[in-house]
């Protein structure tokens, strides 16, 4: 029997690996203790080194080359969470070590949320609540400002995981959807039954725009002032992404002088925002603590998924989320 070991946040690991998880691990693997944190890890490194199999999600150690080698019987990671930019490393992919991670199933409340956020802001629902919370009584039906959601045009800033999830839900109601993606394939797009479209289109045809962009060199403050300012009228902007893709100062001056653009922002830059954040007291932003992606209940979907990779891996069956260097660096 093989030897596994968890190794992440402790404040959410029996969330990750609820009771069910942890229970189908150690049935089929010899679990050394009880979950450690990446401190105690680092302090310690040696316990690794009899360990084939670490579980592991947030705040999961960095695979370098130093803790590589205190490991040496490792084979697998399952990562029960998203990107693994901060996870792997050069030494990681040298060594052969395998990784799993559980990316797809964390893009499920993503793109759950952005739906919610699309919906909602297609008929102005953070406008019509200020006015009515403000004024006590509700405008004629005719006076209100409502895009609605039939043959509503919806713009999506990238391509990759959380936005192909979306893309499945968007298809239960009548929009329609383009992206801005410069690495996507046509083949890809055609699949999905979606146009790929410049960034500029994006900002200035669609009702809706929703950032799903990795945070890289390359993108961070990719989105300015200018952006806003070329949306359409009463568009709706959504960031369920990271913050620091836009230039966050600019965006708030734009949707000052954009009073009609409705924002539901849920990551910022710096996260929480400044106490003095005009993002706190605007009425055209519906602010959100970074919640977008798992939560709660849904944080064992995610451990279970990896629990289930594990049963693949014993079987020498394919691993259906194995994410290999290559595909690696598409991601990154």
């Amino acid at each position: 029997m093989l030897n596994s070991l968890i190794i992440m946040d402790l404040n959410f690991v029996n969330e990750v690996y609820d009771e069910d998880s942890q229970a189908r691990i150690s049935e089929l693997t010899y679990l050394k203790c009880g979950p450690i944190s990446r401190d105690k890890l680092l302090n310690d490194p040696n316990i690794l080194a009899d360990v084939d199999i670490i579980f592991s999600g947030w705040q999961a150690p960095y695979f370098d080359e130093m803790l590589l080698e205190c490991a040496p019987n490792l084979k697998i990671v399952f990562y029960a969470a998203g990107s693994i930019n901060k996870v792997v490393s050069d030494a990681f992919w040298k060594r052969g070590v395998l990784i799993c991670a559980a990316n797809s199933v964390n893009a499920i409340p993503v793109a759950e949320y952005t739906l919610a956020a699309t919906i909602m802001g297609l008929k102005h629902s953070v406008s019509h609540h200020h006015q009515v919370r403000t004024n006590k009584q509700y405008q004629p039906a005719n006076e209100m400002v409502i895009i609605g959601g039939y043959r509503a045009k919806i713009g999506l800033l990238s391509l990759g995981a959380i936005a192909q999830t979306l893309i499945k839900y968007y298809q239960m109601f009548d929009y329609e959807v383009v992206v801005y993606d410069p690495y996507a394939s046509d083949a890809l797009a055609a699949s999905l039954n979606v146009t790929l479209v410049s960034m500029e289109d994006i900002f200035t045809s669609c009702d809706v725009v929703s950032v799903h962009t990795p945070l890289l060199d390359a993108t961070r403050h990719m989105i300015n002032k200018e952006h806003f300012l070329m949306m359409k009228e009463n568009a709706t902007f959504i960031n369920t992404a990271r913050g620091a893709i836009i230039k966050e100062d600019e965006m708030i001056e734009a949707l000052k002088i954009r009073s009609d653009i409705e924002a539901y922002i849920d990551v910022t830059d710096p996260e929480p925002p400044l106490k003095d954040s005009p993002l706190f007291k605007m009425n055209n932003v519906f602010l959100t603590p970074h919640i977008a992606g798992s939560l709660g209940n849904e944080l064992a979907r995610m451990g279970a998924l990896m629990v289930s990779e594990l049963e693949h891996y014993l079987k020498d069956e394919p691993l259906e989320h194995h994410i290999s260097e290559a595909m690696f660096e598409v991601m990154a």
